[in-house]
């Protein structure tokens, strides 16, 4: 299963600690959808007067629209019963591409990739100028490791965005996966230049756009990150990724001592000591 994250407001994750589990969905994105139970107010609790301690209580019951609380469902990762309602809100909102990205969202969720990809592209129909669901497109593709394909998408969304960070990074993975390395050292860089912490955040931005951060040679990947923070000065986090490329195994650490990108951090005792060989990899005979 593809690594995808998505992020959704706090107000929403607040409330799915308050609402109790729904009823399991028989399908994708048919059939009814149950209430949360603490929604709705138990019948024979409607039939009694509040007693005193009650009445003191603070009993909070959020009204939430219909796609609030697909939202909710999908913060849950309830993916079924989100698919329920965004296929009802879908249906109803033929031209929403809103909708129709997050009823997306929820099956690619689900591993229903070719109903996911159908939903993306017609809510780029509806919008071309919804950067969110071209770059869904890509991560279908990039899944199916057509790389190519994911990274006319990523390139399509950034045309439309230039300002999302994830969009680069997205890039930089397709590119990486499709051995571009020098391609995706550029687009890690302009996603760091955006957000410096891109790599330390768990999710998008707002739940309608999917990161993927799933890559098959994590050593070499590691150390292209490292090398993406030494060229942009920022020792701290070159340290971290050299340390984790080492740790993955990489085996062309001792290749920075000759890589310009590295000729401002080199002589850095941290990094001196990184490329020392550990004891293991000189045996006594």
């Amino acid at each position: 299963m593809i690594r995808t994250s998505v992020a959704f407001p706090a107000s929403i994750l607040l409330l799915s600690l308050s609402i109790a589990r729904a009823a399991p969905a028989q399908s994708l994105v048919d059939g009814p959808v149950a209430p949360p139970a603490s929604t709705v107010a138990p019948h024979v609790a409607q039939a009694q007067p509040p007693s005193p301690a009650q009445s003191s209580a603070i009993v909070v019951r959020p009204d939430l629209t219909e796609e609030q609380m697909a939202d909710l469902y999908m913060a849950r990762k309830e993916y079924r019963e989100a698919s329920q309602l965004y296929k009802r809100l879908a249906d109803e909102n033929p031209q929403n591409a809103v909708y129709l990205n997050k009823l997306g969202i929820s099956l690619h969720q689900q591993a229903a990739l070719g109903p996911a990809l159908k939903y993306y592209e017609r809510a780029v129909k509806v919008d071309p100028t919804y950067a969110d669901a071209e770059n869904n497109i890509g991560t279908i593709y990039y899944q199916r490791k057509k790389y190519n394909k994911a990274i006319k998408a990523y390139q399509k969304a950034i045309a439309i965005r230039n300002d999302m960070p994830v969009l680069y990074s997205n890039l930089a993975y397709a590119y990486f996966e499709d051995k571009k390395y020098e391609q995706a050292i550029v687009s890690f860089r302009q996603a760091l230049l955006l957000d410096p912490q891109l790599f330390e955040r768990n999710g998008s931005r707002n739940g309608s756009v999917l990161q993927d951060r799933t890559v098959g040679d994590r050593g070499k990947f590691y150390f292209l990150l490292a090398k993406s923070f030494a060229e942009a000065g920022n020792l701290e986090r070159c340290l971290i990724y050299l340390r984790k490329a080492k740790d993955e195994g990489y085996k062309e650490l001792a290749a920075i001592k000759m890589d310009p990108s590295f000729a401002a951090v080199i002589k850095n005792p941290e990094i001196q000591e990184i490329l020392a060989p550990r004891p293991e990899d000189n045996p006594q005979i």
